[in-house]
C-alpha cells in the first residue's frame, strides 16, 4: 500500500558529493515529516524536514548535507557534499504519514553510501 524507496548511494572519494533520493508512493493523506536515517550504533537520525518545510541536522553532518522536497511530488532529496570516511553507512528513508485514523512511520531498505579513503 505504502512503498518508501531509496536510490543514489554508492561509491565515491572523499570530499566528493552524492544525492540521495526518497520517492514515497501509496495510499496516504498526508505526509507529516521525512527524516533520513544511518546505521550508526545509537542509529542516528541525519535530517529531517516536516510537511511545513522545517528542516533539521545532526550535528555531524551540519553544513555539508542539505534535505529538501520536490515541490508536487513525495520526493525527498539528501544533497551530501564534503562527504568523508565516516559517512559511509546504509542510509534509511523513513517517512511519518498520516493514514486516517493515525499516524504510522515507514522504513525503506536503504541505500549504501560507501566514501574511500
Amino acid at each position: 500500500q505504502v512503498h518508501v524507496v531509496e536510490s543514489g548511494g554508492g561509491l565515491v572519494q572523499p570530499g566528493g558529493s552524492l544525492r540521495l533520493s526518497c520517492v514515497i508512493s501509496g495510499r496516504f493523506r498526508s505526509i507529516n515529516a521525512v527524516n533520513w536515517y544511518r546505521q550508526t550504533p545509537e542509529r542516528e537520525l541525519v535530517a529531517g524536514i516536516t510537511g511545513t518545510g522545517d528542516t533539521n541536522y545532526a550535528a555531524s553532518v551540519k553544513g555539508r548535507f542539505t534535505i529538501s522536497r520536490e515541490n508536487g511530488q513525495n520526493t525527498v532529496y539528501l544533497q551530501m557534499n564534503s562527504l568523508k570516511p565516516e559517512d559511509t553507512d546504509v542510509y534509511y528513508c523513513v517517512a511519518d504519514l498520516v493514514l486516517y485514523p493515525s499516524r504510522r512511520s515507514y522504513w525503506g531498505q536503504g541505500t549504501r553510501v560507501t566514501v574511500s579513503s
